[in-house]
């Protein structure tokens, strides 16, 4: 990909600027213009299009589902807070997650602190596929963050990643199976009822190599 120097510019940015050389200051500082994604990635500005209406919906849901378990289970205090499309901080990167969990702190999160969840809803595009499998992985974990759920509504599959003694740990959910995560006592994730959010919506997507 190409790449060029970003100069000083009181214009807001666009996907004209896809592939710019920021630094972590100026991404900081700088003006997007709406209904775009911008992620700082090695020094380098990626625009990608908003999330499909099949990875939005059912992120709505899983955010509902998550603030009715902090009111109203007994453990539910177990989550300080959940957002959507929130960015992690990871050194000079910036990744935008579909969904991003405080848990156990018992307080609210400080800006910048890193989620002990992330969770990204898999888009149709096989290179989307591999950064969320693995590029973003390995930088989450990295960081610090203790579980990465990726949810697979073309492959019917919900994979947690963990991180124990230095070594990534995969766990498969599947469709008909519900996830019972220990950071949330009592939560419940019945996956084949998420992903029915998704079904609700036509698949727009080009599967781009």
């Amino acid at each position: 990909m190409a790449t060029a120097t970003l100069k000083k510019t009181t214009r807001p940015l666009g996907p004209e600027c896809n592939g710019f050389l920021l630094t972590a200051c100026e991404f900081d500082r700088a003006d997007f213009i709406n209904g775009w994604r911008y992620e700082l990635l090695n020094g380098v500005l990626i625009v990608t299009p908003i999330p499909s209406d099949g990875e939005v919906d059912p992120n709505e849901e899983l955010g509902h589902w998550l603030r009715n378990y902090r009111e109203r289970h007994p453990e539910g205090l177990a989550l300080d807070a959940t957002l959507p499309e929130r960015y992690v901080f990871l050194g000079d990167n910036r990744r935008r997650a579909d969904r991003v969990l405080w848990t156990g702190l018992r307080r609210m999160p400080r800006r910048r602190e890193t989620p002990s969840i992330v969770a990204e809803f898999v888009s149709r595009r096989r290179r989307d596929q591999l950064r969320d499998y693995k590029t973003k992985r390995d930088e989450y974990l990295e960081a610090g963050v203790k579980e990465y759920w990726v949810i697979n509504r073309f492959q019917r599959i919900m994979t947690v990643f963990t991180r124990k003694a230095g070594k990534i740990h995969p766990r498969v959910i599947r469709a008909d199976q519900i996830y019972r995560p220990n950071l949330l006592p009592g939560f419940e994730l019945p996956l084949a009822k998420l992903l029915a959010q998704a079904d609700r919506w036509p698949d727009e997507e080009r599967d781009d190599a």
